[in-house]
C-alpha cells in the first residue's frame, strides 16, 4: 500500500453568505425575514480537473443535498412546491441545480421581475454572495492496490475515498468522492461501488463554461480501468410528464483508485 492524502469529506465544508443590505437576491422564491444568513453544506464529491493548454487546475466541489426552505420563520418551513437542491461550486461561480416534482414546474424567483427559477442557474459569486469559501480539508490515507485489500478495508468498517480519473483533449479530470454502499465477497473475490452523486464533467467545452457542463451521475466499479455512471437526465414519465431522474447509462475507459483513510 502506498501513502496519499484524500479529502476528509466529513469535515468539509461549502460555505456561503448571503446579506440582502449588500446583494439583491436572485436565486431564492420568496422575501426572507432575515438580512444576513451564513450557510454550511458538507460536500459530496471533490473535481479536479487540469487544462494541459493552461497548466491551471480547476477546483470544483459537489454540496450535499437539500430542499427549498423559509429560513428563520417558526413554521411552514418547507415551501411548496418543493425542490431538491444542490450547488455546484468554483471559487467564482456557482451552479444551482434544482428539481421540483416534474419539469413543467414554473415557480418564480423573487422578486418576480427575475422570472422563473431555472433547473440549473449559474451566477456569479460576487453577484449574489457577500463571500463564499470552498474548507477542503485533507487526511492521510492509503491506496489500496489489490481486491484483497479492498475487502479487508470493507470488513473493518474502515471509510473509503475513491478516485475516477478521466481524460478527454486537453483536460485531465480527478472525480474524487466518499465511498458510500459498497458490495463484496471475500469468497469470490470482487468488491462494486454503487455511490453518489458525483460530479462528471463535460471534457469538450472550454475552460469558462466548465461548471455549466456538469451532470450529476451515481458511478459503479469493480476495476481499476473502467466505470459505469447513471446520469440524472431529463426523464419522459409519459407523454404529458418528465421529470429529473438516474436514467442514462454511460461506460467510459477510466482510471479507478480506492484509498484507506487513516482515522
Amino acid at each position: 500500500m502506498s501513502s496519499s492524502e484524500v479529502c476528509d469529506f466529513n469535515r468539509s465544508f461549502l460555505r456561503f453568505r448571503i446579506n440582502t443590505e449588500l446583494k439583491p437576491l436572485k436565486t431564492v422564491s420568496h422575501k426572507p425575514p432575515f438580512s444576513v444568513n451564513n450557510v454550511r453544506v458538507p460536500l459530496d464529491c471533490r473535481l479536479l480537473i487540469r487544462d494541459s493548454q493552461s497548466g491551471v487546475t480547476t477546483q470544483m466541489v459537489l454540496s450535499a443535498n437539500c430542499k427549498t426552505e423559509r429560513v428563520g420563520v417558526e413554521r411552514d418551513i418547507w415551501t411548496d412546491p418543493n425542490a431538491d437542491v444542490v450547488f455546484v461550486a468554483t471559487d467564482d461561480k456557482y451552479l444551482i441545480l434544482k428539481s421540483w416534482d416534474h419539469l413543467a414546474r414554473q415557480v418564480m424567483l423573487f422578486p418576480e421581475s427575475l422570472g422563473p427559477q431555472p433547473r440549473r442557474q449559474v451566477v456569479a459569486v460576487n453577484d449574489v454572495f457577500e463571500r463564499t469559501s470552498i474548507d477542503v480539508r485533507m487526511m492521510p490515507g492509503k491506496v489500496l492496490h489489490t481486491i484483497d485489500q479492498i475487502v479487508e478495508a470493507f470488513f473493518d468498517d474502515l471509510p473509503l475515498v475513491a478516485r475516477t480519473e478521466l481524460s478527454h483533449g486537453r483536460y485531465h479530470a480527478t472525480i474524487e468522492y466518499p465511498i458510500k454502499t459498497l458490495n463484496a465477497s471475500e469468497r469470490d473475490r470482487f468488491y462494486q461501488t454503487d455511490t453518489g452523486p458525483v460530479l462528471l464533467p463535460d471534457l469538450e467545452r472550454e475552460p469558462h463554461d466548465l461548471i455549466e457542463g456538469c451532470e450529476l451521475a451515481f458511478v459503479a466499479h469493480s476495476a481499476p480501468d473502467w466505470a459505469e455512471f447513471i446520469v440524472r437526465a431529463p426523464t419522459k414519465v409519459n407523454e404529458e410528464i418528465s421529470v429529473d431522474h438516474y436514467s442514462k447509462p454511460l461506460r467510459l475507459n477510466v482510471r479507478n483508485t480506492v484509498i484507506r483513510c487513516n482515522l
